[in-house]
């Protein structure tokens, strides 16, 4: 495979990559290695990326196995989530600082969450995979991965109520 050719291979999805390991890694600068280390690894195996049934699931299985390690490395306890979830409609003024507090609450709330989760619901509410390609690049089975979304969305659904109705958790 020449460069031209693994650079269409990868282009539909080396942006996911990116946000999987600046969500893992929080910072822009360690993710855009990561990234690269990622695709560097990619590269090298070129030759038998076709016989993979999905190469972005390898890719973000890779990604995802590198940040981990990263993390590892530096005992980083200290998780982002990096998300912004406008409409397409501008809001007024006071709707978008709303908005914006409403997913800093959220964003603080996924902080809290256990590390399977905070990638689950990344994986899954974010960037849209299906349970199947989750399943493969965790190496969990669906019915697990089902079970630690539902219990991550009921957690930040119960602190959201919480800060609605109380005005501060």
């Amino acid at each position: 495979m020449n460069q031209h050719e693994f650079i269409h291979l990868i282009a539909p999805f080396k942006d996911k990559v990116f946000r999987l390991a600046k969500r893992l890694l929080v910072s822009t600068e360690e993710a855009e290695d990561a990234t690269q280390e990622v695709l560097v690894k990619l590269w090298n195996k070129n030759e038998s990326l076709g016989s993979y049934h999905s190469v972005e699931a390898f890719a973000m299985t890779i990604t995802k196995n590198y940040c981990l390690d990263q993390l590892k490395s530096k005992r980083a306890g200290n998780l982002k989530i990096v998300h912004n979830n406008f409409t397409d409609r501008e809001p007024g003024l006071h709707q978008q600082l709303e908005d914006t507090d409403s997913l800093n609450w959220v964003e603080k709330i996924i902080n809290t969450l256990p590390e399977q989760q905070r990638l689950i619901i990344q994986m899954r509410d974010i960037e849209q995979y299906e349970f199947a390609e989750i399943a493969k690049i965790l190496e969990m089975n669906e019915t697990a991965i089902r079970v630690a979304l539902s219990r991550g969305r009921k957690t930040i659904r119960e602190y959201m109520l919480k800060t609605h109705s109380y005005g501060i958790v």
